[in-house]
């Protein structure tokens, strides 16, 4: 316990004493987020690729406080192409399918390494799921899935940041209490990293993390979900990174189903999602950001409290707060069908 608390200061120092020199980064090679559409929400441009700083907390306090394994290499590989193409796309805003195939690679190299779900006990079933020679293909969509869904909520000041360390938390109690320390250490890393870079985040913001940051937290969160509670032995084993990331699984998949009912491409941004919805709502950015923390971390409890539970009880909860999200999904509108144009303002 000593040694986690270590790495997470480590982490936390490294990345808040980085951060202003990310800035000052940003804007020597051209880093700079400038409103050019009425979904971004701030109004002056601001430098992005924080998420640099990050990073280099993640890898360095990683290498100093954990020994060095092949699926170790591969997750630290596949989480340096990643912020290299992060990085690329905050300076020159590349084309979407570039970005893919490198969190392919990335993928492939993680997979490569000896990290893949090869079975899943999967909640109200008594039998799970054995993948057997597809489990490296279901290990890359889990990866690029929530690599992108981390990536689609960086739509206010601290938010992914904020609910990134909520879910790392989230997933290194889980880790830790099912005796997976290493799996833990890695995580809680990764949550001092974020926290570090969150007061030069949290509205109004200094810097954004740009998609440095939102693909390698997101990557970083699903290469090392496999390595732990994925892995376990328990009955909703699925279920728990579900939750921890249930901001971002859930915000994404009814952006997706909005933009199939509506006949929009799935790729295409729009203004539909959770924290737009908020906003119109009246709420601030600080009360939008606060009640998605809020949120996530009812997730998150819940999905401790599932992970060491009986098995009905576990499938009640999961139960209530599934329906608990789709009312609060019907509420918000959240896959409303809306007109063209409103589509696209």
């Amino acid at each position: 316990m000593e040694k986690l608390f270590m790495a997470f200061f480590l982490a936390l120092m490294i990345s808040y004493i980085l951060t202003p020199y990310a800035k000052k980064l940003a804007y020597k090679i051209g880093a700079v987020d400038v409103p050019k559409d009425n979904r971004r929400v701030h109004t002056k441009p601001i430098p992005r690729m924080g998420g640099l700083a990050i990073y280099v907390a993640f890898a360095l306090t990683a290498l100093i406080m954990l020994p060095i394994n092949r699926s170790f290499i591969g997750i630290l590989i596949g989480a340096t192409l990643i912020t290299i193409i992060g990085i690329i796309d905050d300076v020159k805003q590349i084309s979407a399918k570039y970005k893919l195939l490198v969190q392919i690679i990335a993928a492939v190299i993680v997979v490569y390494s000896g990290v893949s779900i090869k079975y899943i006990s999967v909640p109200f079933l008594e039998t799970g799921i054995s993948f057997g020679q597809y489990s490296g293909i279901v290990t890359i969509f889990w990866i690029i899935g929530i690599t992108n869904a981390v990536n689609l909520i960086d739509g206010l000041d601290g938010l992914a940041a904020g609910v990134s360390v909520i879910a790392s938390v989230t997933l290194a109690i889980v880790a830790y209490t099912h005796g997976q320390v290493g799996v833990a250490m890695l995580l809680i890393i990764l949550a001092g990293g974020a926290v570090g870079f969150l007061p030069y985040n949290f509205n109004p913001a200094e810097i954004f993390m740009g998609d440095t940051g939102s693909l390698l937290i997101g990557f970083l969160l699903a290469s090392v979900s496999i390595e732990g509670v994925i892995k376990s032995a328990t009955t909703i084993a699925v279920a728990i990174p579900v939750l921890a990331l249930g901001v971002p699984v859930f915000d994404t998949a009814f952006a997706i189903a909005r933009r199939l009912v509506n006949k929009r491409p799935i790729m295409e941004a729009d203004k539909g999602h959770l924290h737009h919805k908020l906003l119109d709502y009246g709420l601030s950015q600080r009360q939008t950001v606060l009640t998605l923390y809020f949120i996530s971390m009812v997730l998150g409890g819940s999905a401790v409290y599932i992970s060491d539970t009986s098995k009905t009880t576990a499938y009640l909860v999961l139960l209530t707060i599934g329906l608990l999200i789709v009312l609060g999904a019907l509420r918000l509108g959240l896959v409303e069908k809306t007109s063209e144009r409103k589509a696209n303002s």
